[in-house]
């Protein structure tokens, strides 16, 4: 009772005049931002960082949680549409958005991602104002192992199910935790494949390598194969999800909260594994198995339900334990800090208005970000009526400028069109680019939770797996590694049709 009575009162603060205008502006800012590749929310929150010096603590976080949720719709606006995430954790939503846009499909791609991020949002933070003391204490009990674990099942899971093959999977994850590997090493401060440059010693940017492989690759891709085709615009289709596609997505929409938000809680988690493990999910659920990869719709509601739930389940370790999991929760932590707020679990004691305030206006913003992006989808989706060198020619220049914005260094436009003739190879030879973009992702704090746990025990080995969490999840590793053996083993041979002599034996008998 009294969370919902603190609820109350946090929604008579956030829907006052000034609140409600800062969490439109928020969502509208961050929507803008976002479109742009390369440029996600936490560069955006941190952008404009110094223009709330002059707000109030309670309104500038209001506006920052409007652009949280903006800035993520606005990366899988342009991830569905041109391929080109605008954040690692719509990275996923490409996959299958992609395909759809191409098919004329773009727009209900897009509304099937602004349901999912409403309800995923709205889901996500009813479990925030439920359940933050109860995951926040679970939380602190996960170790290393637990975590490398966690990884080492998000690398099998999404190498298995993508590609024409696994060993094409795992080589495209090898690429990925190559290029992760780039920089100092943070416990010896040792140079790893710097090529003695100092502008690869803080490694290669997470964005700049998303954009390379997906904008560049994709637009490689295209001008190579343009004399062969002819360049016509893509049409853009129905602006509204029919009754078949609501029938499809429901079930994902509503399956994604419990999958991100328990990632999002964590430390240590974010979006980026409950979205690729969510797809593998609605993949193995699904009646449309085949259209995976293709334009099944199930993979953009899914993993966008997911990562909206999980960017509320970040607010949990943040606001009670002060551990951001996430870029954006950092630069928060950061705004906190600023206004000589120290996050933590006499936050919601000390700083009871500006929490709930905070809290209600995620709720508030989820409804701005529905409201303006509903009717707007089928205007993001004539994009595709712009021819397509155009079209491929802006998204290299936006690309260009997103990649730079990054660190504002030129050498960062060198890395990313060498990595974009790596994605153009990868299509080539059919290496599928995801994985290696988890392992870009990951595979650093991979390898820091895998050496914190081996130093918990000594240098033994079974430091990485003496935890119930950690054996658990193996199983699950195993299973997944196994299955398809398995299958191929039990499956029962087809039958044997009798030869036509057989049958005038018999007969003659």
């Amino acid at each position: 009772m009294d969370v919902f009575a603190n609820l109350m009162e946090g929604f008579a603060t956030a829907l006052t005049p000034t609140h409600l205008a800062l969490a439109a502006l928020g969502v509208l800012l961050g929507t803008a931002i976002g479109v742009l590749p390369g440029i996600g929310p936490a560069m955006a929150v941190a952008l404009l960082l110094p223009v709330t010096y002059g707000l109030e603590p309670t309104g500038a976080f209001i506006m920052f949680a409007g652009i949280y949720y903006g800035g993520m719709f606005g990366g899988s606006t342009t991830s569905i549409l041109l391929n080109t995430p605008g954040e690692s954790a719509a990275v996923v939503a490409a996959i299958d958005g992609n395909p759809m846009a191409r098919k004329g499909r773009g727009a209900q791609a897009l509304a099937a991602a602004a349901v999912g991020h409403f309800v995923g949002g709205v889901i996500g933070t009813t479990l925030l104002v439920l359940l933050a003391p109860t995951v926040a204490k679970y939380a602190v009990d996960i170790g290393a192992p637990d975590f490398f674990a966690i990884m080492v099942l998000a690398f099998i899971a999404v190498t298995s199910v993508l590609g024409a093959s696994r060993v094409r999977g795992f080589a495209s994850l090898l690429i990925g935790l190559t290029i992760g590997l780039v920089g100092l090493d943070e416990m010896t401060g040792q140079q790893r494949l710097t090529f003695g440059s100092l502008h690869l010693a803080d490694g290669i940017d997470v964005v700049v390598v998303a954009v390379a492989l997906f904008a560049v690759g994709e637009s490689l891709w295209v001008a190579a194969h343009l004399r062969r085709k002819t360049s016509e615009a893509i049409p853009v289709g129905r602006p509204w999800l029919g009754r078949a596609d609501v029938k499809r997505a429901w079930k994902p929409w509503l399956r994604g909260p419990f999958i991100g938000f328990p990632f999002g809680a964590v430390p240590a988690g974010g979006a980026e594994i409950p979205t690729f493990l969510s797809y593998v999910t609605e993949k193995r659920l699904s009646k449309h198995r085949g259209e995976f990869g293709k334009g099944a719709i199930e993979g953009v509601a899914g993993p966008e339900s997911t990562a909206s739930a999980s960017a509320a389940g970040t607010l949990v370790s943040m606001l009670t334990l002060g551990l951001p999991t996430t870029a954006v929760a950092a630069v928060m932590l950061a705004a906190f800090q600023q206004y000589g707020i120290q996050p933590g679990p006499l936050l919601f004691q000390r700083e009871s208005a500006l929490v709930w305030g905070l809290i209600a206006s995620l709720f508030i913003g989820l409804v701005l970000l529905l409201v303006l992006n509903l009717p707007l989808a089928p205007v993001w989706a004539k994009l595709l009526r712009i021819p397509r060198p155009y079209l491929y020619a802006g998204i290299l220049f936006f690309a260009s400028v997103g990649a730079y914005a990054v660190n504002a260094d030129v050498f960062d436009l060198l890395v990313m069109f060498v990595i974009g003739l790596l994605g153009f190879a990868m299509r080539r030879y059919g290496l599928p680019v995801l994985p290696a973009i988890i392992g870009t992702i990951l595979g650093p704090a991979a390898e820091q939770q895998m050496r914190r746990a081996l130093q918990l025990s000594d240098g033994s080995l079974v430091g990485l797996f003496n935890t119930p969490f950690s054996i658990a999840v193996y199983a699950v590793v195993a299973v997944l590694l196994a299955w398809p053996l398995v299958r191929r083993l039990v499956r029962k041979p087809p039958p044997v049709e009798p030869s036509p002599q057989v049958e005038r034996e018999k007969v003659d008998a």
